[in-house]
């Protein structure tokens, strides 16, 4: 009996807080690399004088609407300890391009850890042991299949949608901001976003202006799009 009861503790998932969201790589000058795409439209590069023509023009451009210049300028991020609910959710997206860990091919246990994301609401109900206890028992499910030679494609089924799986998105501005417009919504569902939010922190850095117009509610947790 210690010996199984030893056994199930080296199972037992571990439990992703909070995740994490790095910027990899964005286009330099992004704001610029706007700029000067859009004054092709017009041959007005005589009007071009940073950084005080850079603020007045996209800010015009977002306005009316010509987004097709923002499409220029590219973020990609990468993002650990997520649900494959929220992964499910982002990669919806039409316009973005996903590059996500394979449940295939990575074993979970061996290749990486079994991580799991507890909704807050299963913990404020008292679900959370039951919840972290039903997790580990499909893992514990898997992790047979897997040894007595199920291929780990099938095994996969019965891991929970709680398990954690790391993505890597790359998407142009335009795509970004439509992205947080839906995603960043009080509406939209907490865990996308949760992320969505870190992202948006770090892009209204990297491109002030280009997100300008982007609010964030710390109180609810959400940001709309401010129309002017």
């Amino acid at each position: 009996m210690e010996v199984t009861k030893t056994a199930r503790m080296e199972t037992m998932p571990e439990i992703a807080e909070q995740p994490t969201v790095e910027l990899m790589a964005i286009t330099p000058n992004a704001e610029q690399v706007i700029e000067l795409a859009c004054r092709t439209c017009y041959l007005s590069f005589h009007r071009y004088n940073p950084p005080a023509s850079t603020g007045e023009l996209i800010k015009k451009v977002i306005r009316k609407k010509h987004h097709s210049v923002l499409e220029h300028a590219m973020a990609t991020f990468r993002i650990k300890g997520g649900s494959r609910v929220f992964t499910h959710e982002l990669v919806r997206h039409r316009l973005m391009s996903p590059s996500q860990e394979s449940q295939r091919y990575v074993e979970y246990g061996k290749t990486r850890e079994f991580e799991i994301v507890v909704p807050p609401t299963a913990e404020q109900a008292g679900f959370k042991d039951r919840y972290i206890e039903m997790a580990s028992k499909c893992r514990n499910l898997y992790q047979e299949m897997v040894d007595a030679g199920t291929p780990k494609e099938d095994a996969r089924y019965i891991l929970p949608n709680g398990t954690t799986s790391e993505i890597v998105i790359s998407a142009n501005f335009r795509e970004y901001r439509h992205i947080f417009q839906v995603r960043c919504n009080p509406r939209a569902h907490w865990e996308i976003r949760r992320v969505c939010l870190i992202m948006l922190e770090t892009l209204k850095k990297e491109a002030p202006i280009v997100f300008d117009d982007i609010i964030i509610d710390r109180e609810t947790n959400s940001a709309t799009i401010i129309e002017s």
